[in-house]
């Protein structure tokens, strides 16, 4: 391979290997200076690991690493930092009980006298960048307090305080809405226009079209190609990414809702501040019936799910599983009134990253037969259902079953929340962003489960910042706004822009409220 001084990274022949495992086989990426440059992959691809070398928290067992057409040893971050990369990793790098603005300077603190940290300057700077990409953030806001969201802007915002030079982004559109998307890709082209480059890890093909100017592909830790964005379609990127045709657009046949499984009424909650953030909120999800909350991220979303979920007080109104009520009751009844749920942060809420990936896949029914008898686990049972709904739902590697399941990508790793949720066989299954981290494969199947659990006689509450998704994949939508639900429509009554004027505080007339 030639190396040459117009391209900002190449590495050349990159293979890892973990244990008998190999993560990458002799692949190569090479990126020119100023460009947007994506990396594209099923979950487990290898994709992230890649870029894991270049930042220096893993070491390759064989290849090169070349910036600006020179020989570099990437051993570690401090390296990597100093050579001008910066990283926004997937899952947050964040320390909960810091503020906003000290989680963006921690590292690169100004002081004044006697050492003492200038927050304020630093404030002022944070809001500089806030004001110049759009990013909008709280700077006093608490890490603990803020969306999920939110708090990907601030790891976009920490990277671009240090003023890199390349620039790392695994999934960072991963919680973001349309707009903000749309924000982040102007952010972008700016920060490239100022000569920085940019490697974007991506599972959005729409994306991918919108920013990059080059595409890697990697499928099963082998190098496929590489390829000039504007020269082929999503569906020829889909086809080379999984290597066999996938559908984009969800077949499902109209659905013929039964009995109400969840009611919802008046419901009113206040969030960890003491600020109302339901307001008079109102739903009905019935049997056979996918009902999608379209709403911008922060509008009572996560509020509603912990409600559901007894993870948050009400304050009012009622809830409701088959007729009977469940709020404010433990999160224990609520499962036992057979409600399962994909939480929107898998880390926190889903899973136990120390625990193994057998572990995870009963962590709702251990306590019950065939898993446990007499408080004794049986370990074979676990093992074999495990291994059935790891092999069904195509987590990789498959032979991970005892792996502790932080080691697992973040893909793999909703893809056993998903199989998990579903295989507890619940009345109401609530899905909050069930395809964040997904390849288009893997986005594909899980939206052909839901479907599937729908004509089972289910009732499913997808709650997801992706509007394609909620209009794909819906039969009812609940437009959120300010903790209520504003109105109920049909997907097939209504377009992308009359639902986002209403996520916005507009009404179905065109009119603001």
């Amino acid at each position: 391979m030639e190396v040459r001084k117009d391209y900002a990274v190449q590495m050349h022949d990159i293979t890892i290997r973990f244990g008998a495992y190999t993560a990458l086989d002799k692949v190569q990426l090479d990126v020119k200076k100023g460009s947007i440059h994506a990396v594209l992959g099923e979950n487990g691809a290898g994709k992230t690991t890649l870029m894991n070398i270049l930042y220096g928290l893993y070491q390759a067992n064989e290849g090169e690493i070349y910036m600006y057409g020179e020989k570099t040893d990437m051993k570690n971050p401090n390296v990597a930092i100093a050579h001008g990369i910066g990283m926004v990793h997937q899952h947050f790098m964040l320390v909960d009980n810091f503020t906003v603005a000290q989680n963006i300077i921690l590292g690169q603190e100004t002081t004044r006298k006697f050492g003492v940290v200038d927050l304020e300057c630093a404030k002022k700077k944070v809001l500089e960048l806030v004001k110049k990409y759009g990013l909008e953030v709280d700077p006093d806001a608490y890490i603990s307090d803020i969306s999920v969201g939110m708090q990907q802007r601030v790891e976009i915002l920490k990277t671009l305080y240090r003023g890199v030079d390349v620039l790392i982004l695994d999934e960072p559109t991963a919680v973001l809405t349309p707009q903000e998307i749309h924000d982040l890709i102007d952010i972008m082209h700016k920060l490239v226009d100022d000569g920085k480059t940019i490697i974007i890890i991506t599972h959005k093909l729409k994306e991918i079209k919108a920013s990059a100017d080059y595409c890697t592909i990697i499928r099963r830790g082998k190098y496929i190609k590489t390829v000039d964005v504007k020269q082929v379609s999503q569906e020829e990127l889909a086809d080379m990414m999984v290597g066999h045709r996938v559908k984009l657009v969800v077949d499902k046949e109209k659905a013929n809702p039964g009995d109400v499984v969840l009611e919802i009424d008046g419901l009113s909650a206040k969030d960890s501040r003491g600020v109302y953030v339901l307001n008079n909120l109102s739903l009905k999800v019935r049997r056979g019936e996918i009902f999608g909350i379209a709403g911008i991220d922060g509008n009572g979303q996560k509020e509603l799910v912990e409600a559901i979920t007894n993870l948050i007080r009400v304050e009012s109104g009622t809830i409701k599983i088959n007729g009977q009520r469940i709020e404010n009751r433990t999160t224990r009844e609520t499962m036992d009134a057979k409600v399962s749920t994909i939480h929107e942060d898998r880390q926190k809420r889903g899973l136990v990253l120390d625990f193994s990936v057998e572990e995870n896949t009963v962590l709702d029914t251990y306590m019950k037969a065939p898993f446990s008898k007499h408080g004794i686990l049986n370990k074979n049972e676990i093992r074999t259902f495990a291994s059935g709904l790891l092999k069904e739902y195509d987590v990789r590697p498959d032979n991970c079953e005892a792996l502790a399941i932080r080691g697992l990508s973040g893909g793999n790793q909703q893809k056993v929340i998903i199989g998990r949720e579903i295989a507890n066989n619940p009345d109401l299954l609530i899905a909050v962003q069930p395809t964040r981290g997904l390849d288009v494969g893997a986005i594909e199947y899980v939206h052909k489960m839901l479907v599937k659990e729908r004509n089972k006689g289910k009732a499913v509450l997808l709650i997801s910042l992706e509007l394609d998704e909620v209009m794909n994949v819906s039969d009812t939508i609940g437009i959120i706004y300010g903790g209520s639900i504003r109105c109920v429509v049909e997907p097939e009554e209504v377009d992308e822009k009359t639902i986002g004027l209403i996520m916005a505080g507009g009404t179905l007339d065109g009119k603001n409220s």
